[in-house]
């Protein structure tokens, strides 16, 4: 990661602000937060808050609303309801909790308009960086089959992932079946737009921002998108959930704006939801293990996509770092 991304002070993190000639100029924003708590407590604050109000208070409405067995419930009922839940439990809180603990939403929040140019340049990495992290989840099941035929223990925790992972996969599969195109809009509108904009909002925006006061960026990004990845309860699928994370907050971060990374993130979900559109299967969701695997050819296509993608990273950052010598 470039060194004025390392060796900047997170107490006096400079901010980008369009002059009279649309030029990016720094400012100061240490001088407009003035927190009434400690960062780091109002960044778990956010973080147990949302995850309280929309993991168990949004479960127990369900269950109220729904019943006990979800499955059976109205399908449009419950993609209605979890949208619901996100503006409810998400973004309300963040833009609350931004309010409560800092009074300017705007700058905590990262609510600056996005340049097409640079949402263009880490879109390509985001186009890398899929088919890179399902190359990981093929090898990463490859080793946990091999580890869990040869260890009880293993097996033992293997059993669990997979009986919490299929829940998840059954979860989001009913989720996002569409048998007609006012239908399939709802799908795109539940799985992709909203949470695209109530989790950038909440993670990136309000808890990375809180993170980045006190710690440097590149830790705070990181600590951020571990929970990001714990927050979707997909064991097979964490490790690509935090370094999704890590790159929408890499995103939000060199641009300033959380448009930037709403977009990333809607473009993700987005296209996971038409594949699936396309396959008319379950396979395209699941991260389960699959022993029937190539992989050597796993390997090989991994490392080069890794390589390009290291490529896309130091062209983001040159980008920047020109930019700023050149205000």
């Amino acid at each position: 990661m470039d060194e004025n991304l390392k060796n900047s002070d997170p107490e006096k993190e400079p901010e980008h602000k369009n002059d009279e000639d649309g030029n990016n100029s720094q400012i100061d924003y240490s001088r407009k937060l003035n927190p009434i708590i400690s960062p780091i407590s109002a960044a778990f604050i956010g973080l147990f808050g949302g995850f309280f109000l929309y993991q168990i208070v949004g479960g127990v409405l369900t269950l109220l609303i729904f019943g006990l067995d979800i499955e059976k419930a109205p399908v449009n009922g419950f993609r209605l309801m979890t949208m619901a839940g996100q503006v409810l439990f998400i973004l309300l809180p963040a833009l609350l909790f931004s309010k409560w603990f800092y009074e300017d939403v705007t700058t905590v929040i990262r609510f600056k308009p996005a340049r097409w140019k640079e949402v263009g340049l880490f879109v390509i990495g985001i186009i890398i960086l899929t088919p890179l992290l399902q190359n990981f989840v093929v090898i990463q099941n490859y080793f946990i089959d091999k580890l869990a035929s040869s260890s009880s223990t293993v097996q033992s925790i293997k059993l669990l992932f997979d009986n919490l992972n299929d829940k998840v996969e059954t979860t989001y599969s009913n989720l996002i079946m569409a048998h007609s195109i006012p239908e399939g809009l709802l799908v795109i509108l539940v799985v992709a737009a909203v949470p695209a904009v109530c989790e950038e909002v909440m993670f990136r925006g309000f808890i990375q921002k809180s993170f980045e006061l006190k710690f440097k960026p590149y830790l705070a990004i990181l600590v951020t998108s571990i929970f990001f990845g714990l927050y979707h309860f997909n064991p097979y699928g964490l490790i690509p959930l935090i370094a999704l994370g890590s790159y929408f907050g890499f995103a939000a971060y060199m641009s300033d704006s959380i448009f930037t990374s709403m977009s990333l993130h809607f473009l993700n979900n987005f296209v996971a939801v038409i594949m699936f559109f396309i396959a008319g299967n379950e396979d395209v969701m699941s991260t389960s293990v699959d022993n029937a695997v190539d992989l050597k050819s796993s390997i090989t296509i991994f490392v080069l996509l890794l390589l390009i993608f290291s490529g896309v990273i130091y062209m983001i950052i040159k980008y920047y770092k020109d930019k700023k010598s050149y205000v």
